[in-house]
């Protein structure tokens, strides 16, 4: 009993507590999508160049290696490593965030009633803030990949996108499409994923009675369900943000996102799903799993939760 009075005690509250969420959000993302990198790769060259790489994955990771060498791969490292630990940062501290505020705005027990909304509207906002700060990283990650001769890595590449178009056309040409990829995936991502272990905990119990394995094992097994998802619901968002970053364009985001969806139509709009649902339905299952294992690291156990008692 003392134990558990000194833990309570001492557990963080307030900026500390959501500045742990945050850690353990920007490590989640970081080492998932820097791990998966070489299927962002080849998922990135299926949407851009179809004509060319239109055998499935297996064939085009043999194409990319036999033309490029396998370092190509690694394209867009370290732009994916620096913006998904800043998304991370901002989307799973912000999660926590405006999961509580919106808690608290609503009370408890109706938050408990309306927890879809809760866990959608939550994490709606704070991925909308979290895209203002990975747009800028992720079109110099695409542009990377989709011409390799552009530049040799990320401040390269950054830099010079950022001194021959400017901020807006550079960097948040895309911001439309990652938003319209983003918000989606990550709502359905959050709301999926905790219905998903409500579900899950209705059979092997609650998850602090659970063993840490058991634990992470929960974690995994609903980060799976929320990833393959959340793919689906923001594929067609993610090939046009691929080709809206491709090249410089011109005429107005809107118009060129019109032109482009026309272009492609639904069928286009699909490609790479195959690669995507991998990528995304992995990344995710050790997102969840890596976020609650590090949270537990950092003391931050504390965060608010309205899944119904089993």
């Amino acid at each position: 009993m003392a134990t558990i009075e000194k833990q309570a005690a001492i557990a963080p509250t307030g900026a500390s507590l959501y500045a742990r969420f945050a850690v353990a959000g920007a490590v989640g993302c970081a080492v998932t999508h820097g791990a998966l990198t070489p299927v962002d790769v080849v998922k990135t060259r299926i949407q851009l160049e179809p004509t060319i790489y239109n055998k499935g994955m297996v064939a085009s990771f043999r194409q990319v290696i036999k033309a490029e060498g396998s370092g190509a791969l690694l394209t867009g490292l370290g732009p994916t490593v620096t913006g998904y630990a800043l998304q991370g940062a901002f989307k799973f501290g912000g999660y926590e965030f405006w999961k509580q505020y919106l808690i608290d705005f609503v009370g408890k027990e109706n938050a408990v009633e309306n927890r879809a909304f809760i866990y959608l509207a939550g994490s709606g906002i704070a991925e909308f803030f979290a895209d203002i700060v990975l747009c800028p990283l992720e079109a110099t990650r695409i542009r990377l990949v989709s011409q390799p001769t552009f530049a040799t890595g990320l401040v390269s590449g950054f830099s010079r996108i950022l001194k021959e178009e400017g901020v807006i056309r550079g960097f948040y040409s895309g911001f439309g499409p990652i938003c319209l990829k983003q918000i989606p995936y990550t709502m359905a991502k959050f709301a999926v994923y905790e219905i998903a272990a409500e579900g899950i905990e209705g059979v092997v119990g609650a998850k602090e009675t659970l063993s840490a394995a058991g634990q992470t094992s929960l974690n995994l097994g609903a980060g799976l369900i929320a990833g393959l998802a959340a793919a689906v619901v923001s594929q067609p968002a993610d090939t046009l943000l691929s080709k809206i970053n491709k090249t410089k364009g011109t005429g107005s985001v809107t118009s060129r996102l019109v032109g482009l969806s026309k272009e492609l139509g639904v069928r286009g709009l699909f490609l790479g799903l195959g690669p995507r649902l991998v990528m995304v339905g992995t990344l995710t299952a050790f997102q969840f799993a890596i976020y609650g294992d590090i949270k537990k690291a950092l003391g931050a156990t504390n965060s608010v939760e309205i899944r119904k008692a089993n």
